[in-house]
This record gives C-alpha cells, structure tokens and sequence, in this order.
C-alpha cells in the first residue's frame, strides 16, 4: 500500500486509491471509488462509490462526495462544503436513478461551507466564495459568491482576481505570476504563462 489510511479510516475493498494520498480520521471510502495521488481526505469524509477524483486534489473536513460527483486535478473542497446529487430529494420516494451528475473540473476552488446543486459544471479554476450557492454551471476562471450565487468577477489561476469586466472584452495579467488572460465572448482565457 502506497498510500496512508489512519486506523479509524474505512476504506472498502475495491476503491482505488493512489500513491502518496492521505485518508485521514473517520474517513468511509467506498468499493467503487476513484482516487488519484497526492490526495489528502481531512477528518470525517465520505466517498461514495460511482465518484472520481483526480489527483493532487485537497477535500477538507466533514465533507461528503457522493455518487456521480467527479472531481478533476488539483480541486480544493473547502470545510463542510456540499454537494447533492438528486435534485428533488424525499425520503418517501427512492431516486437513485435519478441522480445527477456534477463535474469540478481541474483547479477550482470550492470555499467552506459552499453548496452545489447537483447537475452543474464548475468550470477550471473558478473560485467559488465561502457560503455560496451554486445552481447553475460556472464558467473557467469565475469568481461566485452569494446565495443563489452570482459572479462578480474573475479569478486567475494562481488565485488573484483579475481586473476585468463581467461582460465585453479585456485583458488582463495576474499581479502574483505575470500570466496574462483575455476576456473574449463571456469567457476567461489563460493565453500566455
């Protein structure tokens, strides 16, 4: 085994777990699970069986990643965020053909305590802000905040946000790197590193 499980950590036969990730305390891993290297689960995370998640990818605190929720490269779960997959829930009505898939794409960023509403795509590198609510699909580089969430700005990759309008066409380049992005058509582009 090239990966760390704390004793109180259950891991069910069959997940796949790779090298150098970290399963914290009272961590529950299902048999169908997908888990790249370089992971860390923080205390108290539930993995459910039909999820993905790529590598280098941060899920902090009491957070649960249920089925037909696939999380890409380098994503940060903040502490107790959530996600959901069936849409209208009841406890009277089984849905599990129901749900819905949820994609994180690669670099997002999705603050403590946040929530996203099954059937969305979180676009790379968006930053979604502590609290939010998320209904609706994220474009790359978005900065969301609020309940329901809006976007009220861009976001670089190194996590600066960027000085450009919510619409039109832009420049811009991250104070920290020097990368430098354009707005063009209503989306954000890393043009040059």
């Amino acid at each position: 085994m090239d990966y760390h499980v704390h004793p109180s950590a259950i891991v069910d036969e069959g997940a796949q777990i790779g090298e150098n990730t970290r399963v914290w305390h009272f961590v529950h891993v299902c048999g169908g699970a997908k888990i790249g290297s370089g992971c860390s689960l923080g205390q108290n995370v539930f993995v459910g069986n039909r999820v993905t998640i790529g590598n280098n990818v941060k899920v902090q605190n009491n957070v649960s990643i249920y089925d037909n929720v696939f999380v890409e490269d380098d994503v940060f779960c903040g502490p107790s965020m959530v996600f959901t997959n069936v849409y209208n829930p009841r406890s009277f009505i089984e849905r599990k053909t129901e749900y819905r898939d949820t994609f994180v794409k690669r670099g997002a960023t999705l603050g403590a305590n946040c929530t996203i509403v099954c059937g969305v795509t979180i676009g790379e590198y968006a930053l979604v802000g502590a609290g939010a609510v998320i209904n609706k699909d994220v474009k790359p580089f978005a900065l969301m905040v609020g309940v329901p969430a809006k976007q009220i700005g861009w976001i670089s990759k190194y996590g600066e946000q960027l000085e450009l309008p919510l619409q039109g066409q832009g420049e811009a380049t991250c104070p920290h790197t020097g990368d430098k992005y354009v707005l063009r058509d209503g989306l954000v582009e890393l043009i040059s590193k």
